[in-house]
């Protein structure tokens, strides 16, 4: 049975650990709300871009983009898109498990710590790893882009896919593996389902507007131009979803956590009292008797 002063240890241990936990849920609070708003400024830019790409598409019908061709079945490449740091509940776990499950056989680029090392341990072939810091940077996932858009137009791949977390809102996230490489002509005209969150209810993310537009110096060229673009963006979007994502879950498991030190704190202060009370009356008891024998 332990202690009065093993319970003393304890509980001082706690109130250690549930100040950390409290400092880093407010550290992830504020990180949160910065990726949140990043994340969901980016959306309506992607959902726009995808309107205007389906109209170069309709405007460009005389050749193809290397990028669009469906080379049908081989080698597929993996994006995946971690955490660098642990402490945020299943976030990791779930979207890892989601990932090798759906592409085994596939080869990976890591964006984050956990997601590389899972990779390693696990014996994935991997081809490269990046490091993208917070907040997100556009350069840097523009280089990631370019790795992947070399490896797709030099035949190595046939399937470019991204796993990634989708940011729904701050209790929920979702892993998601959406296909990059080919782009389909479908794709372009239906909004991912991570650029339809928060938008209103009534309005039809994925309609199409009228094409009205004037392309300089030609539909083509534009469109050529574009499209890389376009696979730019779809990663930066991604990856900010991920971001959100994760702050989210930080967040959340740093609350669960200081508030189970707190309850923890007070079973084990009603444990400390009911130990006390015990001694004290033991005392009572022994000068009673004391008392008693004198007389």
């Amino acid at each position: 049975m332990a202690t009065a002063r093993d319970i003393r240890r304890r509980i001082k241990s706690v109130k250690s650990t549930a100040q950390i936990t409290k400092a880093m849920q407010l550290v992830a609070a504020s990180k949160m709300k910065k990726a949140q708003d990043q994340a969901l400024s980016g959306r309506h830019y992607a959902e726009l871009m995808n309107k205007v790409l389906v109209n170069l598409k309709e405007a460009s019908v005389e050749e193809g983009h290397a990028l669009l061709e469906d080379r049908g079945e081989g080698k597929e490449l993996v994006i995946l898109v971690s955490s660098d740091k642990g402490l945020c509940g299943g976030f990791n776990t779930n979207l890892l498990k989601a990932a090798f499950k759906a592409h085994p056989d596939a080869h990976f680029v890591t964006i984050g710590a956990k997601g590389r090392q899972a990779a390693a341990r696990l014996g994935k072939e991997l081809l490269a790893d990046f490091h993208v810091t917070d907040p997100v940077d556009f350069g840097q996932v523009k280089t990631v882009s370019k790795f992947v858009r070399d490896k797709f137009l030099e035949g190595e791949f046939t399937r470019v896919h991204v796993a990634f977390t989708n940011f729904v809102n701050t209790l929920s996230q979702i892993p998601h593996i959406d296909t990059l490489l080919p782009v389909s002509p479908v794709t372009l005209g239906k909004a991912k389902d991570y650029e339809g969150v928060g938008l209103d209810s009534d309005a039809d993310a994925g309609d199409v507007p009228d094409a009205g537009y004037e392309f300089e110096p030609s539909a083509q060229a534009v469109f050529d131009h574009i499209v890389p673009q376009y696979i730019d963006y779809q990663i930066y979007q991604m990856v900010l979803e991920s971001r959100a994502s994760e702050h989210s879950a930080r967040m959340v498991a740093m609350k669960s956590a200081t508030d189970n030190a707190e309850q923890l704190i007070k079973d084990l202060s009603l444990e400390y009292n009911k130990l006390r009370q015990a001694a004290i009356t033991n005392e009572l008891l022994e000068i009673t008797t004391a008392s008693l024998a004198l007389e």
